[in-house]
């Protein structure tokens, strides 16, 4: 399953990522956690130190790497150097499972201890000295994209991908690439915002999106989000002290989480699960294809000087059972 995790900035949406990550972990689920946000805060949420955060290899860093992996034996694409962040795999082309070894998880991936279990995590990197001023945080975004694309996963297999703060992740098709988004709102006028913003960007496309009310302290604040929500809210969570005490890093045994908020990530992952008897590998498929073309012909033809449209394979559809070619 193909998860998401986005709100507003402060909204507490690293932390509860990092949560469900230790949840999925802690029975016995394989887990690819990636870090899509600016201020690149998963890992240091995950238990590492600051030092080893900054150390996980970025994905930007490696990207012709990835490409020239997922290009594989593809007729259609002629060399790495023409891929994009939304080239489609087709016929040909390597995909990625969850949990198998590879070489993009080699190079980019480290495995996290959590409580006696480990998930894989991977990180876009932060901004350097040289992309300040003259890049684009979603050009750092864009290995995540692609990745996503030739990502193949099944039940009780998951991927949990925190994504940038506000409304940024829809300067990219990259929202339509989940099985499940979890919207992380306070309680405020400016928490629901956002959910606002993001239901009505999404509604045209399919998103399944559920509301996780953060930092509630009263029923009034579930009355409130109940009324700006309606039956997108799906859950609240209210003070931790074990996510207190994890912020100060000392986390506690993940079993010794209080069990009103244990309560909440189980009934997230039963939501979550429940998605993928509604999976549409067609539409889903069409999708990547539909911003690729557009992204084809805003910028990705030009930079590259090559048809991007006949990269799409019309033939072919991922899904659960296409084979990995060796």
């Amino acid at each position: 399953m193909k998860i998401a995790f986005v709100g507003k900035g402060g909204s507490g949406k690293t932390t509860l990522s990092s949560l469900f990550i230790r949840h999925l972990v802690a029975a016995g689920r394989p887990v690819v956690a990636i870090d899509a946000d600016i201020n690149q805060h998963l890992g240091p949420a995950l238990g590492l130190e600051e030092t080893e955060a900054a150390a996980l290899p970025a994905l930007g860093e490696r990207l012709s790497l990835i490409k020239d992996y997922l290009r594989g034996a593809n007729p259609r694409i002629a060399s790495a150097a023409t891929m994009i962040k939304t080239t489609p795999p087709g016929e040909g082309s390597r995909l990625v499972r969850v949990g198998e070894p590879n070489p993009v998880y080699d190079a980019c991936a480290r495995p996290v201890e959590l409580d006696g279990g480990a998930a894989r995590l991977m990180v876009t990197g932060p901004f350097t000295d040289a992309d300040l001023g003259v890049a684009c945080y979603h050009s750092k975004t864009g290995a995540v994209e692609l990745l996503l694309n030739h990502l193949v996963d099944g039940p009780d297999e998951y991927v949990v991908v925190d994504m940038t703060a506000g409304s940024d992740s829809f300067a990219s098709g990259m929202f339509t690439r989940f099985d499940m988004t979890f919207l992380v709102a306070e309680p405020t006028r400016k928490g629901v915002s956002v959910y606002r913003q993001y239901k009505d960007y999404a509604r045209d496309f399919g998103v399944t999106l559920k509301v996780v009310g953060n930092k509630v302290q009263a029923q009034d604040d579930i009355d409130f989000l109940r009324a700006e929500a309606g039956d997108d809210l799906l859950v609240t969570v209210g003070h931790s002290d074990w996510v207190r005490a994890m912020e100060k890093g000392r986390p506690p045994r993940f079993d010794l989480l209080e069990e009103a908020n244990a309560r909440a990530l189980h009934t997230m992952r039963a939501a979550a699960d429940a998605t993928h008897g509604l999976r549409d590998w067609a539409r889903y498929t069409r999708q990547m294809v539909h911003f690729h073309l557009k992204n084809a012909e805003a910028w990705g033809n030009e930079r590259t000087g090559a048809d991007l449209a006949a990269q799409v394979d019309p033939d072919f559809v991922l899904s659960e059972s296409v084979a990995t070619p060796a």
